[in-house]
């Protein structure tokens, strides 16, 4: 419960900061956050030597899912992030992968599903502000 509670805290310091600093300003800031976090699960195979292939294509769905996000559709940036908190729900369900820390999954759920309501937000109040000045 801890480390959901730490993971919900990060992401909203990191979406505070973010704005503030005007980093998601740049459209490819958060499809960045999105790939990243996508790749620690094929870190954690390559530690434990174990999952490699199953890990590596769920990333690469996500990869997919920012790319799509940042050229065309920027709401699915949010969307794939939520998903992602999901995928994190059910992964030990599903794929067997010992280098995952016991914690990981809380912590990177909670912050997934943060950061993703936060860009869903932003990216609604964008499409609303440019819609009121056209």
């Amino acid at each position: 419960m801890l480390s959901f509670i730490i993971g919900i805290a990060l992401a909203a310091f990191i979406a505070f900061v973010s704005n503030i600093a005007a980093f998601d300003k740049d459209k490819s800031f958060y499809p960045t956050v999105l790939i990243v976090i996508a790749s620690y699960y094929v870190l954690f195979a390559v530690i434990s030597g174990q999952a490699l292939i199953i890990e590596s294509l769920f990333a690469l769905i996500f990869v997919a899912l920012a790319i799509v996000g940042m050229h065309f559709v920027p709401m699915l940036i949010g969307i794939a992030l939520i998903l992602h908190a999901l995928f994190d729900l059910v992964h030990p369900h599903f794929i067997v992968n010992p280098g995952v820390p016991i914690w990981w999954r809380s912590f990177c759920g909670g912050f997934d599903l943060v950061i993703g309501v936060w860009v869903i937000y932003q990216t609604h109040k964008r499409k609303t502000q440019r819609q009121s000045i056209s």
